[in-house]
């Protein structure tokens, strides 16, 4: 018994030997740069490359009066940066300010205020404008990031893959307007078709927020929100990619390769309009029929609202008649592919966001909640889409589908991305697979998952944990930076965006979510680790983390307008 003691002793002595003082580490605080909101859970991480025991830390207002002081936890391995975190919660201070946190000899500022995400909410949004096609910005809107049209779309060539009786190859037709779909100068409709749907959900959603809410863009004051307005500008281009004879949607609008790094008015090469697809198709159908029971609230709108639902109705009709109509690039064609080869859950969608608009049986017959997935959604898999609308529209489908399974699967996901915020080393819904190409999407689409398991629940832990969970974006995360462009003390300088690094303005366009930490490396750029959630690369060169995309931004202008609409919510 006395030897068994004995390694006991021993071995608590040299685990104890193995923690190191935090004194003696080099020390990282992780915290949202952007500011803390009064009366959310406010969480700030104590960070290091080695194993640390307790730690006393303090925090103080701008009069040095010390407001908190406490001892960390022992810090905890989190696994995906290889790093020991330790985390210091200050949600009990609800004044607003600037207070000074001070741990193992350093120091570091945070804000705490009543509304800390007024500037943020626009920029996310505002991205969309910086990326409009076929028109000039100029500098009332667009400031120092004013620039000429360049690409009008208006003379687009039907490319050989896309050919038919009815236009053949190289028939010229119209194709303006829209957004650029990422770093490039291409635009896809599967990839618009979620971004749209989130964008569309956030006003469905939130409609008493928006229609007060300016976002300073050409169309402000017009009579019509100004969300509204920068949808009107994609789906206008999304007309123009739908066959009018037989209904099917061309996969994508593109050059035959991608450009260089040059700006928008620099670009010489044909454009066209490439191969029908079933996943273009039915990423239509659903964004058309959700936009159509939206802008038919709106009487100067009522003939657009119609039209919409007239051209969904032929897109998932071609849809059902092309199910396995999937898209790879035709020989020559280099640009992007969006390719998706399981298509159930995009059915699933159109025909749920159909049945609302339209109220027709007929739809309910193509929608079965039982095979629904509920995995967090993302361009290629848009089954928690119709989860979203089943559940916000409940009412409608009850007499003909198990609303209540849908219910569960929304809940049982969202439950598990609470659980991880609330138990994980630091406190993030992002883990292990998390960690992709495009790894921030998946982050603000946790998030906004988060957000509408609140609007069906009101269960406050929910919303908490989006709050906490945003932190993400801001700046306690594996690399100490915001992941938005413009916003935060450290932020990316150098995205994967040929308008940002052909424009000769030293600052990026403001508001664009970069793509994230993920292990690959595929573009063989320089970074600094390999670990998921640090294998991040700030460069024009690293078009696998560092590039901007329309999916990306959508699920923060949703989640970061949302927080904003019950923070202001608080204070009236």
């Amino acid at each position: 018994m006395k030897f068994l003691n004995c390694i006991l002793l021993l071995f608590t002595v040299l685990t104890a030997s193995c923690q190191k003082k935090i004194k003696d580490l080099a020390v990282s605080i992780r915290y949202n740069q952007v500011g803390y909101a009064v009366g959310r859970p406010k969480l700030i991480s104590v960070v290091t490359e080695k194993e640390f025991d307790k730690a006393s830390y303090t925090i103080r207002d701008t009069n040095k009066e010390i407001i908190i002081s406490g001892e960390t936890a022992k810090s905890s391995l989190w696994k995906d940066s290889g790093e020991y975190v330790s985390i210091i919660d200050v949600s009990s201070i609800n004044i607003a300010g600037e207070y000074e946190l001070s741990i193992g000899g350093i120091q570091q500022k945070i804000k705490i205020l009543k509304t800390p995400y007024n500037s943020l909410s626009e920029a996310v949004f505002k991205y969309y404008y910086f990326n409009r096609v076929s028109i000039d910005l100029n500098e009332k809107y667009a400031g120092k990031w004013k620039r000429t049209a360049g690409l009008l779309d208006d003379k687009v060539k039907i490319h050989s893959s896309a050919a038919t009786k009815n236009r053949p190859e190289g028939t010229i037709i119209s194709g303006s307007k829209g957004w650029f779909d990422a770093g490039d100068y291409n635009k896809y409709v599967t990839n618009s078709g979620i971004s749209m749907y989130t964008l569309l959900s956030a006003y469905e959603n939130y409609s008493d927020y928006y229609k007060t809410n300016v976002f300073h863009i050409p169309e402000s004051g017009n009579n019509m929100p100004d969300i509204l307005d920068e949808l009107i500008w994609n789906l206008d281009w999304m007309l123009s990619m739908q066959d009018p004879f037989d209904g099917g949607v061309y996969h994508k609008l593109t050059g035959l390769k991608f450009s260089g790094a040059i700006m928008p008015n620099e670009y010489n090469l044909d454009r066209y309009v490439v191969k029908k697809s079933t996943s273009a198709t039915l990423n239509f159908a659903a964004v058309a029929a959700l936009a159509s029971r939206i802008f038919s609230n709106f009487d100067t709108k009522k003939e657009y609202a119609k039209k919409l639902l007239e051209v969904s109705k032929k897109a998932f009709k071609w849809a059902k008649e092309h199910p396995k109509d999937y898209f790879r690039n035709p020989e020559g064609v280099k640009t992007g592919q969006y390719e998706d080869d399981d298509l159930l859950g995009e059915f699933q969608w159109a025909a749920v966001e159909l049945f609302i608009t339209t109220k027709n049986k007929k739809y309910v017959n193509d929608i079965q909640v039982e095979v629904i997935s509920n995995e967090v959604p993302w361009w290629q898999d848009a089954s928690a889409l119709a989860l979203y609308s089943i559940t916000k529209h409940k009412s409608k489908f009850k007499e003909y589908i198990n609303v209540g399974l849908a219910e569960k699967k929304l809940l049982e996901k969202a439950s598990e991305l609470r659980s991880r915020i609330e138990t994980e080393p630091m406190r993030v819904a992002m883990k292990g697979k998390d960690y992709v190409w495009g790894s921030n999407g998946v982050a603000g689409n946790q998030l906004m998952y988060l957000v509408k398991a609140y609007e069906i629940t009101n269960d406050e832990s929910f919303l908490e944990a989006a709050f906490v969970g945003l932190d993400y974006f801001l700046g306690r995360n594996g690399i100490s930076i915001s992941f938005i462009t413009g916003i935060g003390e450290k932020s990316p300088k150098f995205p994967h965006h040929r308008i940002s690094e052909a424009d000769k303005i030293e600052e990026p366009v403001p508001g664009m979510v970069v793509g994230g930490p993920q292990p690959g490396q595929q573009d063989k750029c320089e970074y600094v680790s390999k670990m998921p959630a640090k294998s991040y690369s700030d460069t024009w060169c690293s078009y696998a983390s560092n590039e901007v995309t329309i999916n990306w931004n959508a699920p923060l202008v949703y989640v970061v307008n949302a927080l904003q609409y019950y923070q202001i919510k608080n204070f009236k």
